[in-house]
């Protein structure tokens, strides 16, 4: 049954990989990536690694991918063509929504029927182990990792306020 998943779902990962390289507008090439996210969230999910489903969701389908719609739209690249040929998504979304349902019950049930196992703290993906070895062997390159990300982030918006003041200056001549 598990492998009988981890197939469909990995072809389902090639099928919007290959759709993600085909469509010439870049929204529908990201709307396909999202599609590879959550599918390979799935696979995480069927190999027994909840804390790392989760996190590519959140991470990559989540921000990551908010972030390259945001730009694509900033872009503006396909501005004389309107976004009406979207009819057959309709087909699409309802047979995702009934696997959404059934997938749905399937975990409602394998939660229900499962038994009260023991957590392992050792066990390779699990949250409480993930959660253990951050914060106690790897705490040094964890903060590290979260004084690098604030200088980055303080380091984009000086940058941004640089290139913002010259254009704006020459905006307020133009108006004189």
């Amino acid at each position: 049954m598990v492998t009988a998943l981890f197939y469909l779902l990995a072809g389902l990962a090639i099928a919007c990989a290959i759709s993600c390289v085909y469509h010439k507008n870049p929204l529908y090439s990201a709307v396909s990536l999202i599609g590879v996210f959550l599918s390979l969230a799935c696979i995480y999910l069927t190999l027994s690694a909840p804390f790392i489903a989760v996190t590519q969701i959140l991470v990559y389908a989540g921000a990551i991918m908010v972030l390259v719609i945001f730009v694509i739209m900033l872009l503006n690249l396909d501005e004389d063509k309107p976004l009406n040929s979207l009819t057959y998504l309709y087909g699409v979304g309802g047979g995702l929504g009934l696997l959404l349902i059934a997938q749905a019950i399937f975990v409602f049930y394998a939660v229900n029927t499962a038994g009260q196992e023991s957590v392992d703290s050792t066990a390779a993906g699990k949250t409480l182990s993930i959660g253990l070895a951050m914060y106690t062997q790897y705490l040094l390159p964890v903060e590290i990792v979260g004084i690098l990300l604030l200088m980055a982030i303080v380091g984009a918006m000086i940058m941004s306020r640089r290139i913002r003041e010259p254009n704006q200056r020459k905006a307020e001549k133009a108006v004189e």
